[in-house]
């Protein structure tokens, strides 16, 4: 982790962007991203140099409902742990802010689901609550 700089705070809407684009999420509206960003409720950015290499974030009202946003890491800059940190201080802000009874959601990337059991979230097929559904515009 010496090469990398590990920050809490936004990264710019068009870092965020750029780095969706990198994975093949596709870009977005410049002025949507920066609205995005400016709500959310927490940040983790991680650079390479002065570039934008790995983040994730939270969303949500901040009491009760928590989603698990945005967890990106440049494929050039994957296998070498960067998501793992994301998560770990995604974690460490949860463990202090989400109190009982709160929800944390998070929609992950096809094939990413073993991923995020490493912190304990469970995939809903089966279960009583259903499974998840999401509503793309």
């Amino acid at each position: 982790m010496e090469n990398y700089n590990i920050s809490l705070a936004s990264p710019t809407a068009e870092e965020f962007i750029q780095l969706r684009v990198k994975i093949g999420w596709g870009e977005t509206e410049l002025a949507m991203a920066k609205n995005s960003l400016k709500h959310s409720l927490f940040h983790v950015t991680i650079y390479a140099q002065s570039q934008l290499v790995a983040m994730g974030r939270l969303v949500g009202d901040g009491a009760m409902y928590f989603y698990i946003q945005d967890v990106i890491v440049n494929p050039s800059h994957q296998g070498q742990g960067l998501g793992k940190v994301v998560m770990d201080h995604i974690e460490k802000f949860l463990s202090k802010n989400a109190n009982k009874g709160a929800t944390i959601g998070l929609l992950a990337a096809q094939g990413k689901e073993g991923f995020y059991k490493t912190w304990g979230y469970l995939e809903r097929t089966g279960t009583p609550l259903g499974k998840g559904m999401c509503k793309f515009i």
